[in-house]
């Protein structure tokens, strides 16, 4: 009698550790997403996406890809390509780059063009950051600096040039980040040079 009793004990407590919250497996984990492309075109019957990391795993990790140069006659050309997006810990972050690019005949060109983006969390929180270094940056033959986030420029044929274009979205545990660091679109035409995305889902 003694023996069964103790078994009884001992099951029961088996089973109480078991389905115990606090000895369960099924707990909330940080989630991360993100990409990164370096350069991203579209025309009539053409479609381009450069140095592109792809999606990130929700579970994080690392991409990364480069890529020397690019030459399409009257629409892009471009050196030293390169992107990468990462995930771990408490953060998500992406980077794009590209150097001496010119896009439609030189109508914009740039010496270096990059972008950054995060996302992280705090205490549960999210946040996010992002911004874009233009060097050299000229578009319809005159200097642009860019110092606040979607400068736009309005060009004759209806081309349109937003410089730092930002979007954004945070709140609670979640929080998204997209830098396009310049963003051209036209008649048939769009393209975006260094371009990084990253969001978060917090613990």
């Amino acid at each position: 009698m003694k023996t069964r009793k103790s078994s009884l004990v001992a099951a029961c407590l088996i089973a109480g550790l078991v389905f115990s919250p606090v000895a369960g497996f099924a707990q909330a984990t940080t989630t991360f997403s993100g990409q990164a492309v370096a350069l991203r075109a579209s025309a009539v019957g053409l479609a381009l996406a450069l140095s592109d990391t792809g999606p990130l795993p929700a579970s994080g990790g690392n991409l990364k890809t480069s890529l020397v140069g690019v030459n399409v006659l009257g629409l892009v050309s471009a050196e030293v390509l390169g992107a990468a997006t990462s995930g771990s810990g408490t953060s998500s972050q992406s980077q794009a780059s590209v150097a001496n690019v010119s896009l439609l005949g030189g109508l914009v060109a740039a010496d270096l063009v990059k972008s950054n983006s995060s996302a992280t969390c705090s205490s549960g929180q999210a946040a996010v950051s992002g911004n874009a270094e233009l060097v050299g940056l000229v578009v319809a033959g005159q200097p642009v600096v860019a110092l606040n986030p979607n400068l736009a420029i309005s060009l004759p044929g209806g081309i349109s040039v937003i410089v730092n274009e930002q979007t954004s979205s945070s709140g609670g545990n979640a929080g998204a980040m997209t830098v396009n660091a310049l963003h051209v679109t036209g008649p048939s035409i769009d393209i975006v040079v260094s371009s990084a995305h990253s969001d978060i889902t917090c613990a």
